[in-house]
């Protein structure tokens, strides 16, 4: 399923866009936005087919089809040992819309919230397009200790929520029970929200296991609002589907008030729900198959960014993106992807600032969810560049 005769160049080249295929030119590698060069399992296209079969495309409920909401919550029992009640679970267009409502819902003008450093953009965007105030809190690559009495340091009378991002894009860390515990109760002491963005969830390498903070007692459960999606497991970034999960009904309905549902202004696509369903209920081989052949990938990554004069890289316990330091190069990440863009014609995402945090300074983000054949044939141009 994950060999390179599965990857359509020719359709990736007309699709997959977001600094990736389509929006290189000709005759470069794109190791750029966490998006899978394969075809999804084809479990999920026959589901799309066979619902549209029937040529009717009527509205959904505003929370959600019942049987995409059922399989979500059989999925945090089973998978995240959370104690979910599909009646306060709905789809969201994406994950990363999901981040945004949660923000809507939970801080006003002022109120500050916890976002790590480095991470995605989009939770300092989504804080700061509500009127709220990021607050960073350094997390570095690797496996050193947090400093929780720093993070509690943080928290003022104006701090409504914690954002977690967990595994951690772009480093990889995979936080453990221990230290979710530890979140967890600084935010039960201050009555703070904790926002969890499990999108990656799925993916956990080897010998890391994950945990789901909302799994962690009532208590923590009761403040937590979990969001996921489909395009890092399965795919689907196209379908633009994700879900939503509060634990209580006060929680659930500050979220679908801010989500716009009730109003038909916004709502999650029908078809991607069914897809997302599909998922869920018929694609675990294929994405047990897609993990199996990551963890490879990841240890061919780490290798060849290793051996590269300059370069240092922490082996990412989760997502399928290796986070590589490149300050001993004497470069800035600007230049450094600058140099591989132009003369090795492989494209990686820079760590700049306004994508990932003052904690992203002097590395470069490489995605490795590809065939073998690309991911070498990309670190081979890279090497003969700069070795």
């Amino acid at each position: 399923m994950f060999h390179s005769s599965t990857v359509d160049l020719a359709i990736l080249k007309q699709r997959a866009y977001n600094l990736r295929w389509a929006t290189v030119p000709e005759g470069v590698i794109p190791l750029t936005a966490a998006d899978p060069d394969f075809p999804c399992a084809v479990e999920i296209s026959e589901a799309i087919k066979e619902y549209s079969g029937s040529r009717y495309f009527s509205y959904g409920p505003p929370d959600g089809l019942p049987v995409f909401k059922e399989s979500m919550a059989g999925y945090f029992r089973n998978k995240r040992g959370i104690n979910a009640d599909a009646a306060f679970i709905f789809p969201v267009d994406s994950a990363a819309f999901g981040i945004y409502i949660t923000c809507k819902a939970f801080l006003n003008t002022g109120d500050e919230a916890i976002i790590f450093d480095p991470v995605d953009f989009l939770f300092r965007y989504s804080v700061e397009s509500v009127g709220g105030v990021a607050v960073p809190f350094s997390i570095p690559a690797g496996t050193n200790a947090l400093d929780f009495s720093g993070l509690e340091e943080l928290v003022t009378t104006r701090t409504k929520m914690i954002c977690l991002c967990n595994p951690l894009n772009p480093t990889g860390k995979v936080f453990t029970k221990e230290e979710l515990l530890q979140l967890g109760s600084i935010a039960v002491k201050h009555n703070l929200i904790i926002l969890s963005d499990e999108i990656w969830s799925d993916i956990v390498f080897q010998p890391a296991v994950y945990t789901s903070i909302a799994s962690l007692g009532d208590e923590i459960r009761n403040t937590t609002v979990t969001v996921t999606g489909f395009s890092k497991s399965y795919g689907l970034a196209g379908l633009r589907i994700g879900a939503v999960m509060a634990s209580n009904q006060v929680h659930f309905q500050r979220l679908i008030d801010a989500s716009l549902h009730g109003s038909t202004i916004h709502g999650a696509n029908v078809v991607s729900q069914i897809a997302a369903t599909a998922a869920l209920d018929k694609c675990e081989y294929w994405l047990s198959g897609f993990i199996s052949h990551l963890q490879a990938m990841r240890d061919l990554t780490v290798n060849n960014l290793n051996s590269i004069r300059g370069f240092s890289c922490i082996a990412p316990e989760g997502c399928y993106v290796a986070f590589a330091n490149i300050t001993a190069t004497g470069k800035t990440s600007i230049e450094m992807s600058e140099i591989l863009l132009n003369e090795a014609k492989v494209r990686v995402v820079p760590g700049m600032k306004e994508w990932f945090g003052e904690g992203a300074n002097g590395f470069i983000r490489v995605s490795f969810a590809t065939s073998e054949e690309i991911l070498q044939q990309a670190f081979d141009r890279i090497k003969t560049t700069l070795l």
